[in-house]
């Protein structure tokens, strides 16, 4: 056979390739998901599980904070932005919104730490620094360590929004990145106090009562537990292709699946 006639045929099959590949055929689709690092382990679960029914689709999810989910999908940077927090009038603008479930608040302490209930005016108390002993809230005399998220932080805005009622967070509180880190310092610590999510609560910390209510997925889903937010997926505008066929997933009943598996309350409850 003749070699300009091969090499011909060779040429014909890349370019058709290429083509092929540039209008998705056999191509592997990518979703980037960055934002809240409590809705993170969730989002985690919840692109594997789709990658394994698809393995044509690649979605990488990473953290950062509900504010930085906010901006970079706004931005375009990412696929799907996520956020712990209910968004303002701004933050919303050219926004799609799916909340895929709600999850609670839990105000962690030291497994070793007495204290087993607080009510709103005690922790607005404690983290503003106006109460700083354990003994002023039935606990062991020593001094509170209060341990919070940093500025941008959905779980801190909601916090704040829910507690704090515009009184500030002590300005010498440790600030952590992210819940699990919020988590380990509350390990490590037998006088301090933090708030994570209860997606992310396991036994190495205790969860106090909240006005006499513990939380839990029923109480979150019952409305008797309080403190809690959404958990929310974002995308610029409505989605297409690939981003919606994955999201459309997580609305539906296997995604929601995977959501109560995490301890968080699905939407469709």
């Amino acid at each position: 056979m003749d070699l300009k006639y091969i090499i011909g045929i060779i040429v014909v099959l890349i370019v058709a390739a290429g083509a092929y590949m540039a209008l998705g055929g056999g191509g592997q689709q990518k979703i980037t998901i960055a934002g809240s690092t409590s809705v993170q382990p969730v989002a985690e679960k919840l692109a594997a599980a789709y990658m394994k029914e698809h393995p044509n689709v690649k979605i990488n999810v990473q953290g950062g904070g509900s504010g930085v989910g906010i901006k970079n999908v706004a931005q375009g940077v990412i696929n799907i932005g996520t956020s712990s927090k209910s968004l303002s009038a701004n933050e919303s603008s050219g926004l799609k919104q799916y909340t895929i479930g709600h999850d609670g608040i839990v105000i962690a302490v030291n497994k070793n730490n007495t204290v087993t209930n607080l009510n709103y005016s005690q922790l607005k108390g404690i983290f503003s620094g106006n109460i700083t002993n354990w003994n002023a809230v039935g606990g062991s005399s020593a001094t509170i360590d209060v341990i919070t998220r940093e500025e941008g932080s959905g779980t801190r805005t909601s916090f704040e929004d829910l507690v704090m009622n515009k009184t500030k967070i002590k300005s010498s509180a440790i600030v952590q990145s992210s819940t699990e880190a919020v988590k380990q310092s509350i390990v490590g610590d037998p006088n301090a106090v933090g708030f994570i999510s209860l997606a992310n609560l396991d036994s190495t910390v205790k969860a106090v009562k909240v006005n006499g209510v513990s939380p839990s997925e029923a109480t979150v889903a019952d409305g008797s537990y309080q403190l809690q937010r959404p958990f929310i997926f974002l995308t610029k505008g409505e989605p297409t292709g690939t981003v919606k066929d994955f999201i459309d997933w997580v609305m539906g009943p296997e995604g929601q699946a995977i959501v109560k598996a995490e301890k968080v309350v699905p939407a469709s409850s």
